[in-house]
């Protein structure tokens, strides 16, 4: 009922599965009454992002040139949340071939300010699990496609260290950048969703399978060591919820520590995202059915493919190299701490933890009045146009410890109290 009423507004579902979500919650009845729990997702609805397969389903990659593409088989995600007893909704969003917030249906918006776009390219994920349209959702990561969406839409993005969950059946974009992870509106929910969706398959080369256990503790405080730069939370760009988050974090008793990441030009490393995005759809490119694609601005997907072809080889190995470098001087960093806390964007953060495989948490700490984004795709920076939304910050872990970005999150969580500010589900309306 809340999927028809407010999924229109939002354009945050390609396709809406409520005869099989029926089928699959009846099911879950069943199994309740004959003694067969499968976990705490048993019968908990959600929302797939619509780059993974769900057999007999559209998966439309939310690209033009792929709108009429059925899957054949299910993708491994889907297959592990249907055996932890999740009852499939639908498939939310995302931006055509995993960038930004607008798809071949229209754009995705933010249900706090609907003036605005969800941001991408888990638009959908973010914004319907925002709205209360479904329990949780799944997004993926290349380069800030969980982080950004569910910092604009308030919600908790928790992106994995690459290859904990295997992508199976899901779009390639970027081989080596490419993670799945879930989109909840608790810190607690995404460790429930991790835990059903971790583990490796043979039809992912980079996946492996390593434990995930979270018990809802965390170590005492003292033995958390959390990275910041003052540097991140100084300047006029600085907000002052991200320095009442450091305040927070001292007065729980952790150990808070100042690093400096060298300076170094992590942008360049962007390079390789588009070489490696342009290899994915080369036969888009050289069919020329990226002219089907609806955004065809300088920044969009069929430019970028265009030109990373005159990227030279040597230009790769180098971005490869100073990638390795890159991934050394993390690691010397989580020798010093165990925990780094920064602005969702500052310091370069979101390029190093992507193209090191570095798993972060992104929650929202409260409410701030700011100059309401432009939909994709329009002229300007701003609209003029000022709204209170959320405001998020990210925690950024260390590899295969999302157990202590997890037990940092809920202790913060609790107390920020960000659900004070959510309206009551029957007063969504009036909200948006």
């Amino acid at each position: 009922t809340r999927i028809a009423r407010y999924a229109p507004a939002l354009s945050c579902f390609v396709t809406v599965t409520e005869a099989l979500a029926r089928e699959q919650a009846a099911k879950a009845d069943g199994d309740l009454r004959d003694g067969k729990y499968h976990g705490p997702l048993h019968g908990i609805p959600y929302a797939l992002k619509d780059l993974f397969d769900a057999k007999g389903l559209p998966a439309t990659w939310g690209a033009e040139p792929y709108r009429t593409r059925v899957a054949e088989d299910d993708a491994v995600i889907t297959r592990r949340l249907r055996k932890a007893g999740a009852v499939l909704l639908g498939k939310a969003t995302l931006g055509a071939l995993a960038y930004g917030d607008r798809w071949f249906g229209g754009i995705t918006k933010n249900p706090w300010n609907p003036l605005e776009g969800a941001s991408g390219s888990s638009a959908g994920s973010a914004a319907a699990t925002a709205a209360g349209l479904c329990s949780f959702a799944i997004g993926t990561e290349t380069m800030g496609s969980i982080v950004s969406p569910t910092a604009r839409c308030g919600v908790v993005g928790l992106k994995p260290s690459y290859g904990r969950v295997a992508r199976t059946g899901a779009m390639a974009l970027c081989w080596s950048l490419d993670k799945a992870g879930p989109i909840c509106r608790s810190v607690e929910d995404t460790a429930l969703v991790l835990a059903a969706i971790n583990g490796a398959d043979k039809g992912d080369a980079a996946s492996f399978d390593h434990g995930f256990a979270y018990d809802g503790r965390v170590a005492s405080a003292a033995e958390i060591r959390i990275g910041y730069d003052p540097a991140w939370f100084a300047g006029e760009d600085a907000h002052q919820l991200d320095s009442r988050v450091l305040e927070h974090l001292r007065g729980m008793g952790f150990v808070l520590k100042e690093v400096s990441l060298p300076k170094q030009p992590y942008p360049v490393l962007l390079s390789a995202l588009e070489v490696e995005a342009s290899a994915a759809f080369e036969e888009l490119t050289l069919s020329n059915r990226d002219d089907l694609l609806s955004w065809q601005e300088p920044a969009a997907w069929p430019n970028t493919f265009r030109t990373a072809h005159f990227h030279s080889a040597v230009e790769y190995v180098q971005l490869d190299r100073f990638r390795r470098q890159v991934m050394d001087m993390v690691a010397r960093v989580y020798e010093e701490v165990d925990v780094i806390v920064c602005p969702s964007f500052a310091g370069d953060m979101l390029i190093i933890s992507n193209f090191t495989g570095y798993p972060s948490l992104t929650l929202p700490v409260g409410m701030t009045l700011r100059e309401t984004h432009p939909l994709t795709g329009e002229p300007g920076s701003k609209l003029g146009k000022e709204k209170a939304v959320p405001h998020a910050i990210t925690l950024w872990g260390n590899l295969f410890r999302e157990d202590q970005l997890l037990g940092v999150g809920r202790l913060l969580e609790e107390i920020v109290r960000f659900t004070v500010n959510r309206p009551a589900l029957t007063e969504h309306k009036q909200t948006t």
